[in-house]
């Protein structure tokens, strides 16, 4: 690499590297002064979607002017893509944690300030961080904090920013919000939460939530219970424990609606008085969360919560279709014995490299033996193509073309036609237009009326294979009652026996105990 960036920056010591870049010390020959200059690694670099996410760092930086926010200085493409940052001696919370070293409460809840007034600042300028974990929160030799590393930054009027890089940081799955973890739109009740990981780590030397793979602790996150830090660690105050489950609630409505909220906390702690806050309630269908089905079904397949078809299961009509999604290719192969096979390969930001991300036919579904079954192996995350033969499909056959090139159907319009109901009549973006993987499309469809399926009773999987299959969107919420088995459908609506046009949505009410 050449030595001299942007004919100023004169490269040194590599100081740092992740995995889009490298961090280079460097003297910026023309105000001189070191800096540190992080460079798009050389084989992501050929990568337009890489290069486009790397310029997006810059520009969302660029523009944060904070004390407590790393700041960028410049920014250039040749001869690789860099962006040249204020240089900060010291160690990150990372480095911190790993040396084994605890922190005293008086000075984590320091360092908590110090995190939450940067967000306070970014958030205020309508910029979600949406990945804060120890290795982005540097500790000077001055002891300041420093948050830096605004890669995956959205703009909060970005419609849709969800996050559709997941799964390229699995190794810090222990710090993603819930609804993160579920694919779903990321705001700074987000950041609040990863804040809320990283403080009951320093606090108790352990994340909140553990397992064995990344998608088991993205579960955990979705539905596991917080154990209360004083638990852990017994010379906690009450106040933290307050101040953890407010921060860490599943729902971002139970949550501290702003890093100030937090941060008065916060300071209620350090100074001996109690905290008592409790996030007002909303009834509860307002409460719950709409979860994005197919990451839904992802998280509960490979966790193992009981709603994963582990065998095959023959009726009168065929075989019933295990649910492979999220599994490898080999333990999705020794679930369809019995079927042929075939194998295609798709970007998909809320799947990890070589899980499947899509099966054809449905899980649920009936199928002959010796027929075929396509799965679809994630590539990670990456750019997709809008299928260019979506219209004249039906509505399912869409949704499986799509699904098969890493993209969803974000919402239908029903408009009469002379067509076969359900028929695609139009697609926006248009055919063969290249955007994120995860991102979703709109479709036109011919009009018609669909009696909606009684659900009651039957698992999750079932009732969203069975209104896929019917023609309706899907969305899920959640509640629990004991009575049920978990992963069974308590309620839906409409109720079965409405009719609805083609392509409208329905709500069913998954139990998760």
């Amino acid at each position: 690499m050449n030595n001299l960036l942007g004919g100023r920056y004169q490269l040194g010591e590599m100081i740092g590297t992740g995995g889009m870049a490298d961090v280079y010390i460097a003297d910026d020959t023309r105000l001189s002064r070191k800096v540190a200059v992080k460079v798009l690694r050389s084989d992501l670099a050929k990568d337009p979607s890489f290069v486009t996410r790397f310029r997006k760092e810059a520009f969302a930086a660029a523009g944060l002017n904070h004390p407590g926010i790393v700041a960028v200085y410049d920014s250039g493409e040749e001869p690789a893509p860099y962006i040249v940052m204020e240089l900060v001696y010291g160690k990150t919370l990372r480095e911190i944690i790993h040396s084994g070293e605890r922190l005293p409460l008086s000075r984590v809840l320091e360092i908590a300030e110090g995190i939450l007034s940067a967000l306070e600042y970014s958030h205020e300028r309508g910029i979600v961080h949406r990945d804060i974990k120890p290795g982005n929160v540097m500790i000077t030799e001055m002891g300041d904090v420093k948050v830096m590393d605004f890669g995956i930054a959205r703009a909060l009027d970005d419609a849709g920013a969800t996050l559709t890089n997941t799964w390229n940081i699995v190794g810090t799955a222990q710090y993603l919000s819930p609804e993160q973890a579920s694919g779903e739109v990321a705001d700074m009740r987000s950041d609040i939460y990863s804040t809320g990981c990283l403080l009951y780590e320093l606090l108790t030397g352990r994340p909140p939530f553990t397992g064995d793979t990344p998608v088991s602790i993205a579960y955990q996150h979705v539905s596991g219970v917080l154990v209360l830090p004083s638990l852990v660690e017994p010379t906690l105050p009450s106040g933290v424990d307050v101040l953890l489950s407010v921060a860490l609630s599943k729902k971002a409505a139970d949550r501290y609606q702003s890093s100030g909220q937090m941060l008065d906390d916060i300071y209620k702690i350090r100074g001996g008085e109690e905290v008592t806050t409790r996030i007002p309630k909303v009834r509860r269908t307002n409460k719950l969360r709409f979860t994005i089905a197919i990451a839904a079904a992802v998280v509960i397949a490979v966790a193992g919560t009981g709603l994963l078809l582990n065998r095959q299961v023959q009726t009168d009509s065929g075989v019933v279709v295990s649910n492979v999604v999220g599994l490898s290719e080999a333990q999705a192969r020794a679930l369809l014995k019995g079927f042929v096979v075939t194998v295609q390969h798709a970007h998909d930001p809320r799947i990890p490299k070589d899980l499947i991300a899509n099966q054809l036919p449905l899980a649920t579904s009936k199928a002959k033996p010796g027929s075929s079954v396509i799965i679809t192996l994630s590539d990670g995350p990456g750019d997709a193509i809008v299928p260019p033969d979506l219209v004249g499909l039906t509505l399912m056959d869409a949704r499986a073309s799509l699904a098969a090139a890493g993209l969803v159907i974000a919402k239908t319009e029903a408009i009469s036609s002379d067509k076969p109901q359900g028929t695609v009549l139009q697609v926006t973006p248009g055919p063969g237009t290249t955007i994120s993987a995860g991102s979703g499309v709109t479709l036109q469809i011919a009009s018609g009326d669909v009696e909606v399926p009684e659900l009651v009773g039957i698992t999750a999987i079932q009732a969203r294979t069975t209104l896929v299959q019917a023609g309706f969107l899907v969305k899920q919420i959640e509640a629990s009652d004991s009575t049920q088995a978990s992963g069974v459908v308590l309620a839906q609506a409409p109720s079965a026996g409405t009719v609805l046009t083609i392509g409208a949505s329905v709500t069913i009410t998954v139990n998760t105990p």
